[in-house]
């Protein structure tokens, strides 16, 4: 909510959640993402029948050439793909690809959140003390208002993660709660 209590428009943004998991942290972090998984698929069912923006935010994995359907069919094809498909985008979701930590940095988020007069944005996904917190930054000196769903974000270091949700909580007045305790607003009126 906003000050004076008017709702306004709420953007759920799934960060990293196609992957192949082929890195050195892989391991650590997929025990992490099948926790994870549960609320990532309640916060989509929960945003789409709200009506509220669904944008998947990935990393390109340094393929260049790639965009968001050869993403998708890499992390499907990978070893890990019952992590990948239960969350898979649909036809209505939008898709911005990143190259480095932040959701925002050189990316076209921002103007595609102020295209659709979103002033609060939902994070989920991976990694929590990584791309989760960078983007949370980003948000935050933006000016835009910042949920973090505390059981819906996947860490490789569960000290580092838990000290970046306080961090988030603290110094970029995020608000922490389960993905079963966010409302989503979803289309403006008018």
């Amino acid at each position: 909510m906003t000050e004076g209590g008017d709702a306004c428009r709420t953007a759920l943004i799934v960060i990293d959640m196609l992957n192949t998991y082929e890195h050195e942290d892989a391991e650590a972090l997929v025990r992490s993402v099948r926790e994870a998984l549960p609320g990532v698929g309640a916060l989509l069912r929960r945003a789409r029948d709200a009506g509220a923006p669904v944008v998947y935010v990935n990393d390109n994995f340094g393929r260049w050439r790639s965009h968001h359907g050869e993403i998708l069919e890499a992390a499907l094809a990978g070893r890990y793909s019952d992590l990948v498909e239960p969350i898979a985008p649909d036809e209505e979701s939008l898709f911005v690809v990143k190259a480095r930590h932040s959701v925002f940095y050189e990316t076209p988020l921002a103007y595609l959140l102020g295209q659709l007069d979103v002033r609060r944005v939902v994070l989920c996904g991976q990694v929590t003390e990584q791309c989760v917190l960078y983007s949370a930054l980003d948000a935050h000196i933006r000016h835009l208002e910042v949920v973090v769903a505390v059981d819906a974000v996947a860490h490789i270091d569960a000290g580092l993660a838990e000290a970046a949700l306080r961090m988030m909580e603290r110094n970029m007045s995020a608000e922490l709660r389960p993905s079963g305790e966010i409302p989503f607003e979803g289309t403006p009126p008018g």
